[in-house]
Formats: structure tokens, C-alpha cells, sequence
């Protein structure tokens, strides 16, 4: 049976994040019966993962602080605070925090299973582009091209 689950700010299971920063979990699919695997994440100035698909979940973003872009496909947008993305699995996509400080934001994954991503990318000794292939694959997730920084730098 799923969990009620209420987590205050700051509360919730914290990893390390593949691009800095932390990953805290709100929400996880063993207290959601698979159903939702919700987190909030920091990330850098500059930062973001390659272009991906998703094979099982779709995926929700809500642009929290910060100013972000997102490709989606082939077409790329503006996403200030504020901002929600539903990307269904399947879509290529990525993002960068475009601003000068840090960018915060919401995430959701459903069905569950992409937590299995951050725990086993967070237990690497030598984290990078490499292994964000081969735990993403792990998972059903297939980097598809570069980081926005690298392919439509600005």
C-alpha cells in the first residue's frame, strides 16, 4: 500500500546529483507503490544533462529558481521561474541553468524507477559522461547527444 508522504523544506533523502549539487528526494516509488518518484535539485550555472530519452516514465519539471532552457526535439526554449515541462517518455530532451547562480527545481518521474539512476550514479567513485551512459542505460535511459552547453552553446 503507498504511503502518505509530507516532507518540509530541506526535508528528504539527499544523493549526489550527476551534475553537482544534491538531488532530494520527495517522493520514492517504494512509498508510492511505483506510482511517482518526485525530487527537488540544485544545479550550477552552466550545468545540464546530455540529450536523453526516457523508455518508461515520462517526466515533469517545475522551474522553481533560476532561469533554464530546455531542448525539446529539436526545438529549444526559454524557461524562467515558473516554468512547467511534461516530457513523455520517449522525447529526446535536455536542459542548462542558464542564469548566473544556482537553478532549483521540481522533478517528477512516473512510473517510478529513475531513483535507481541517482542512488547508482551517487555510489560511483569516478563519475562523467561515460558513466551517466552506462547507469542510464541501466534504467532505460539512452543518451542521445551532447549537454545544451556543448551543442547550442550561447
Amino acid at each position: 500500500m503507498a504511503e502518505l508522504v509530507f516532507q518540509r523544506p530541506g526535508e528528504g533523502g539527499t544523493v549526489d546529483n550527476p551534475l553537482g549539487g544534491d538531488v532530494v528526494f520527495k517522493a520514492r516509488g517504494e512509498q508510492t507503490e511505483g506510482t511517482l518518484t518526485a525530487f527537488e535539485t540544485v544545479v550550477a550555472s552552466g550545468d545540464g544533462p546530455p540529450l536523453h530519452t526516457h523508455a518508461n516514465e515520462d517526466e515533469s519539471l517545475y522551474v522553481l529558481d533560476g532561469e533554464v532552457r530546455f531542448k525539446l526535439g529539436d526545438e529549444i526554449r526559454a524557461a524562467p521561474a515558473g516554468s512547467f515541462v511534461f516530457i513523455p517518455r520517449g522525447a529526446p530532451h535536455t536542459w542548462q541553468n542558464v542564469g548566473d547562480g544556482r537553478a532549483r527545481m521540481l522533478i517528477h518521474f512516473t512510473p517510478s524507477g529513475m531513483e535507481r539512476f541517482f542512488d547508482g550514479f551517487a555510489a560511483l567513485e569516478t563519475p562523467g559522461l561515460a558513466a551517466f551512459e552506462t547507469v542510464g542505460a541501466e534504467v532505460g535511459m539512452d543518451v542521445v547527444g551532447p549537454p545544451l552547453a556543448e551543442s547550442d552553446p550561447l
